[in-house]
């Protein structure tokens, strides 16, 4: 009868630290999605001045202003699927200018869309088909977006693997270490202390000027338990 109560307990306690996770994972997301929204912004704007062109492109170019704006606004729906008027909607912008740049980041503003509104399905399929760049921000970004889109939708594995992936990619302080800690996060969840150990160390260790590795130490003592 004991050993049922002890099994019973351990049960709760995992289903309580699940909970916790995708908490975190959800709070943590929505940090990810805003800072790929930022960048995003800032980089298109740079990309549509310095490489407008005539013909195809420049109409994508010309197309997809209306739904930036709606996306500024938060009016997702909107930044999506248009308005019937004036927006043509990314999702329109992705099929009618399809193989052009613009195209191509309509797809990462068309993920965030989603996920912003919990269609974590649809997110993910725009992540994936979204074609990843060299740059140092949004390319990680996008990762540890589509990796928290994976957790979401139960798939831990893959979402793990994106989110390391993303950490090593980004490598800078703003970045790797929100990645690691959900990672170490997901492994706690799962029972895996030691791995979580190795993380919250990373952390601690090479990303020492984020703020988050002053909680290090809490974190390592709590999985070493």
């Amino acid at each position: 009868m004991a050993k049922k109560q002890i099994k019973k307990e351990e049960a709760i306690a995992l289903d309580v630290q699940l909970t916790k996770t995708e908490a975190f994972i959800e709070k943590n997301l929505k940090k990810i999605l805003c800072l790929i929204g930022a960048v995003v912004v800032v980089v298109l704007a740079g990309f549509l001045y310095n490489n407008y062109m005539n013909g195809k492109e420049g109409d994508a170019q010309k197309a997809i202003v209306k739904s930036q704006e709606a996306f500024a606004q938060q009016q997702y729906e909107q930044a999506l699927n248009g308005d019937g008027t004036l927006s043509a909607g990314f999702l329109r912008i992705i099929s009618d200018y399809k193989g052009t740049k613009t195209a191509n980041v309509a797809k990462l503003y068309a993920a965030i869309c989603y996920a912003k509104t919990d269609k974590y399905a649809e997110a993910i399929k725009m992540f994936e088909d979204f074609s990843q760049k060299d740059d140092q921000m949004i390319s990680p970004a996008s990762l540890a977006a589509l990796g928290n889109c994976y957790i979401q939708q139960g798939q831990n594995d893959k979402g793990v693997d994106m989110l390391l992936k993303a950490a090593k990619s980004a490598n800078n302080d703003a970045i790797s270490p929100l990645c690691l800690l959900q990672v170490a996060e997901v492994y706690e969840a799962e029972g895996k202390g030691e791995k979580a150990v190795e993380l919250y160390k990373e952390i601690k260790d090479k990303y020492f000027r984020s703020p988050l590795s002053a909680d290090m130490d809490k974190y390592i003592e709590r999985a070493a338990k």
